[in-house]
């Protein structure tokens, strides 16, 4: 139980592109600063966020148990490359720059919706990318 069952931060992703879509239709700087607390929880361990819980407790009992599992450090990082584009917003909703929490917005509610229904978690990628590089800049030198 080492892993992440990775159909949780799928079902996390789903949630936060409803978040975001609501931000953008209301333009509320407070749901993209609750969104952000959100992240930052997800962003020490992705298994503490309330949407993690509510799938643990709600949707996963009545699902088959998980065929394989995910290393955690990817959904980590990619929590916290959402929480400072969410902060970012929340600058921009609450500091009268609509238009910076708009754009803000936007590119997370991109990222959560491609996590959420294809399963492409930008962030994750990020994060192998850069392990590749280092390890690629360590072998090289």
């Amino acid at each position: 139980m080492n892993g992440l069952d990775p159909r949780g931060p799928r079902f996390a992703a789903v949630l936060t592109t409803v978040v975001f879509v609501i931000v953008l239709l209301t333009g509320s700087g407070w749901l993209a600063l609750a969104q952000a607390v959100v992240f930052a929880i997800g962003a020490f361990d992705p298994r503490r966020t309330p949407y993690a819980l509510a799938y643990r407790y709600i949707v996963a009992p009545r699902l088959a148990p998980p065929v394989e599992r995910e290393d955690p450090a990817p959904v980590r990082f990619a929590q916290a490359v959402g929480l400072a584009f969410t902060v970012v917003a929340v600058v921009g909703y609450t500091g009268g720059i609509p238009v910076l929490g708009i754009v803000f917005a936007a590119f997370a509610l991109v990222a959560a919706f491609l996590n959420g229904f294809f399963g492409l978690c930008l962030g994750c990628e990020a994060y192998l990318l850069i392990r590749r590089l280092r390890a690629g800049a360590v072998s090289g030198s």
